[in-house]
């Protein structure tokens, strides 16, 4: 009976004289697998319009398309390691990047969004703030805006309900160019 073979202490699967072709140890193939596989359920997870936009292959698509129906627990963690097998036959960076695109573009508009609740804000309780807004807005309609800060003003006093409040944020909005 021959004892089984054991690597030496300190000795890795790849090559140590640099003149074979390294072959990748199996913890790293399995990092890459599960990576694969998490990118398959921020597929699964993506807009169905943005997951066309990917121009994914089709036995991928269809993959994803049957996983998002899926609710059972193992039938669905089955299906997503189907998913990750075949994302070995895809390019992942273009989808990562992608994916990275999409994630840049909520942050943008909350940023826009933030800024414009900002200067709703800012006008509603500085009286010098309009003249500050139309001159970084110059398309801007300044009585449109002032008669909505005016109601708004007048309905946070009376504490009523925030119509006004709204449509001073709608009127901004169109005015800094966010349609």
């Amino acid at each position: 009976m021959t004892p089984a073979y054991r690597h030496p202490p300190g000795a890795s699967d790849l090559p140590t004289d640099g003149h074979e072709n390294a072959r990748p140890s199996k913890t790293r193939l399995k990092r890459e697998m599960a990576s694969l596989q998490d990118l398959g359920v921020s597929l699964v997870d993506l807009d169905p319009a943005r997951l066309a936009a990917l121009d994914l292959p089709e036995r991928l698509a269809d993959a994803i398309a049957l996983a998002r129906g899926i609710t059972r627990h193992e039938a669905r963690r089955r299906q997503m390691q189907y998913v990750g097998r075949l994302m070995r036959d895809v390019d992942p960076a273009p989808i990562r990047a992608a994916l990275e695109r999409f994630d840049l573009v909520p942050a943008a508009e909350k940023a826009r969004f933030a800024a414009i609740e900002r200067w709703r804000e800012r006008l509603l309780a500085e009286a010098g703030a309009l003249d500050a807004f139309v001159n970084e807005h110059p398309g801007a309609d300044r009585d449109a805006i002032s008669k909505a800060v005016g109601a708004a003003r007048n309905e946070r006093a009376r504490g009523e309900a925030t119509r006004a409040f709204r449509e001073l944020f709608r009127i901004l909005r169109r005015a800094s160019g966010d349609a």
